[in-house]
């Protein structure tokens, strides 16, 4: 029987599991990520795939690995923010290269995107949208249950669309700098950071967004009110992605994606940036959670191979 390894690199963690034709996972194991040091990140990631093989008896038929950041498809260096490391490397090269089998490379928000489109969330849907609100804001497009990544790669970087300034001033937000290079990108806004920000310019401490949200819970004005303008940024973002993909489902993702009332307020905060007649897909929670993108990307490792 194939099997497919799914290996997930996160700003903190780096996730590996082996996944048969059923998409089962069958193995699972996490270590941190070597965020500075190339040469750490390339041996850890051996480190775990052969620790992988050893358990299993034999190398898996192809890995899949679910990157952070943007790969340039003309000298394919990597650009990653949350992983510093890989920036300007030849990361798919040099994984080819050390662990010698088929490998394919994707984004990892993709990768979450993915894997909620087969036997998640969004199965049976004939095309859906996956949006990560975590540390950062982006997402993966699926159509029929098939990945479309785009001429760049890049297909679902919502979170790198400029908010209005109209909209920004509105709050009395600044135009922030971006990671990305641009300014007033969604992410420095409807992250989990950007909600923590949001609170703070409100006029509250410096929490976390996790906190922003208990607060807010427990009636706190501040907090309730940077929930609001939150959700009007959020609800901005999502209508453009509703007006430029029309996904019949958005499934979101990432810390942010465990705070319940999302699900009843944004339906009305997007559909007040959509004009009449323009219906706002279900939006529904993930069904892996955090385990969804190294599931994802063994996924891709599949599909990939049968391509090929």
């Amino acid at each position: 029987m194939q099997t497919f390894y799914g290996i997930d690199i996160g700003g903190t963690k780096i996730e590996l599991v082996a996944c048969g034709q059923d998409l089962e996972v069958g193995y699972r194991r996490r270590i941190d990520t070597p965020t500075r040091d190339y040469d750490a990140f390339l041996h850890a990631i051996t480190t775990l795939v052969q620790g992988a093989d050893a358990d299993h008896g034999r190398p898996c038929d192809a890995v899949g690995v679910g990157v952070p950041g943007v790969v340039d498809r003309a000298s394919g260096r990597q650009l990653s923010a949350n992983v510093p490391a890989l920036t300007g490397r030849e990361v798919g090269a040099d994984l080819q290269r050390l662990l010698a089998r088929p490998l394919h490379l994707g984004n990892d928000l993709q990768c979450f995107a993915l894997s909620e489109a087969h036997g998640g969330a969004a199965a049976g849907y004939a095309s859906m949208f996956g949006v990560i609100l975590g540390t950062g804001a982006g997402g993966g497009y699926c159509v029929e249950g098939r990945l479309v990544a785009g001429y760049n790669g890049i297909a679902g970087e919502w979170g790198h669309w400029s908010v209005p300034a109209t909209l920004l001033a509105r709050y009395s937000l600044p135009i922030l700098d971006c990671a990305c290079g641009l300014r007033g990108c969604l992410e420095r806004y409807v992250s989990g950071s950007g909600l923590a920000l949001i609170h703070h310019r409100a006029g509250g401490d410096n929490v976390q967004a996790s906190d922003v949200v208990a607060r807010a819970q427990s009636g706190d004005a501040i907090a309730l009110q940077a929930l609001q303008i939150h959700r009007d940024l959020l609800g901005h973002g999502l209508a453009g992605v509703v007006l430029a993909f029309d996904p019949h489902v958005i499934v979101l993702g990432g810390g942010l994606s465990k705070f319940e009332q999302l699900y009843r307020d944004l339906p009305a905060a997007m559909a007040a940036h959509l004009f009449k007649g323009v219906r706002v897909p279900p939006i529904l929670p993930p069904t892996f959670g955090d385990a969804g993108g190294a599931r994802g990307a063994a996924l891709l490792a599949r599909q990939r191979s049968s391509d090929q």
